[in-house]
């Protein structure tokens, strides 16, 4: 049967009007994007709430499936994807399709989305990150950078997930209630080390954040 958009049952009123505007989101899995990515001849990595919940082992929601990859290679990813799904980019809500004749992902453009046709809702949420000579480039501190394998690791099905301080890293600008409840679960799991890391950056990106007391009094024990 031909797959038609729709919208899910339970959605807040914000992501109600964010789909009705955008169209509907299919809630992906990383099994789906390892199935997505089989055969890319390239580096993939997940991050955000999936990445939380492979490390903790604590269930939670998802509104989608955080992809990241080299911006380097978009073409790449384009052409493997080709003739099964379309790619979108989106700079700040502006979208554009990244086509045959115009494959170019926008310079002011941070995020891919996937779908497999206009009548299809949309399955993937793309992150293209900056590298350096190879290197992880930190995009909230651009003068920062890393070895993939330094900042991400791999589970036992193979799929490479960003480690877990530093997908709180990324969280602690916000600090949503779900932010808050990802703090929770990942803190007492993480080394000494690590939260030492994590409270280092923090500090560096959002001096005086209240998650950091916090931490710091973990890091100590």
């Amino acid at each position: 049967m031909e797959e038609r958009p729709w919208y899910a049952d339970g959605l807040d009123p914000e992501e109600l009007a964010f789909q009705r505007l955008y169209g509907p989101w299919k809630v992906s899995t990383p099994a789906d994007a390892q199935e997505l990515m089989h055969g890319y001849d390239g580096d993939w990595w997940i991050n955000g709430g999936w990445a939380i919940e492979a490390f903790t082992g604590v269930r939670r929601e998802h509104e989608d499936v955080d992809v990241s990859l080299w911006r380097r290679d978009i073409e790449k990813l384009r052409l493997h994807l080709n003739g099964r799904y379309d790619l979108w980019s989106n700079a700040g809500g502006r979208l554009q399709p990244l086509t045959d004749q115009r494959p170019e992902q926008p310079d002011d453009a941070d995020q891919i989305w996937l779908r497999r046709h206009a009548l299809a809702p949309w399955e993937f949420d793309l992150q293209p990150n900056p590298d350096r000579d190879g290197r992880w480039v930190f995009r909230r501190d651009p003068t920062l950078d890393y070895a993939l394998d330094e900042i991400t690791w791999r589970a036992p099905d193979g799929i490479r997930y960003i480690n877990p301080e530093l997908a709180i890293t990324y969280k602690a600008r916000v600090g949503r209630p779900k932010d808050e409840r990802d703090l929770d679960a990942t803190l007492p799991l993480l080394t000494p080390d690590r939260r030492t890391w994590l409270a280092d950056m923090i500090d560096h990106l959002h001096p005086n954040h209240p998650w950091l007391p916090r931490i710091r009094a973990t890091s100590a024990t």
